[in-house]
């Protein structure tokens, strides 16, 4: 349920408030090209595919009934609407089940087979998020550009899933609703793709030790 700002927010638009459209446009926009260039070939179809999100907003504000927040339905179009403009435009995406394949992360930092909770993270290995709003932390360009490289490289959902958890400050019910996963798929998803970028910013340091 939207709050009193979004129901707000949602009836100026319904009534054609050209400046209302014009800041959610302004505060939107630059993440949804993010996630949306996770799913095309090039920055210029991921445009396309936000502006054809911003049409769909237009055209489905009188059905929006608020059963999840704005945000989360806009990206929810965005994505879907993504996801078949990449299918047509490069075939030879990352799929689904790629994301729960290894070789991304050293074996030896899960547990072994016939342990308790063999394939989990052994104690002292545990993943964590990456800083509070990466975007904006003391985390150097070169530091975020090591990262960035790093998502790019991952399988399509477990990219998303960190994209919009840790880069974006989605929580974990929007990322279920907006993504479509169930909950114990965007726990693996998380696990992974943050082990990838943690794994890759661990050589970089190493690197710069040496």
């Amino acid at each position: 349920m939207h709050t009193v700002n979004e129901a707000a927010l949602i009836a100026s638009l319904r009534n054609g408030d050209q400046r209302a459209f014009a800041d959610l446009v302004d505060a939107h926009t630059p993440s949804m090209l993010r996630v949306a260039r996770g799913y095309v070939p090039s920055v210029e179809i991921a445009e396309e595919v936000v502006q054809d999100t911003w049409i769909a907003l237009i055209k489905g504000l009188a059905g929006f009934e608020g059963r999840s927040s704005l945000r989360s339905w806009l990206f929810t179009v965005m994505i879907n609407i993504a996801k078949k403009r990449g299918l047509r435009e490069r075939r030879d995406r990352d799929t689904a089940i790629a994301a729960f394949t290894g070789g991304t992360v050293d074996p030896a930092r899960f547990r072994a087979e016939g342990e308790q909770w063999a394939g989990h993270w052994k104690e002292t290995e545990t993943p964590s998020p990456f800083p509070e709003s990466p975007e904006g932390s003391v985390l150097s360009g070169e530091l975020m550009a090591v990262a960035r490289a790093e998502l790019d490289r991952l399988p399509e959902a477990q990219r998303m899933v960190v994209t919009l958890r840790d880069m974006l400050g989605f929580d974990s019910a929007e990322v279920l609703e907006v993504l479509d996963i169930t909950a114990g798929n965007q726990r693996v998803l998380l696990h992974r793709g943050r082990a990838a970028v943690r794994q890759a910013l661990e050589s970089y340091f190493k690197g710069a030790e040496e």
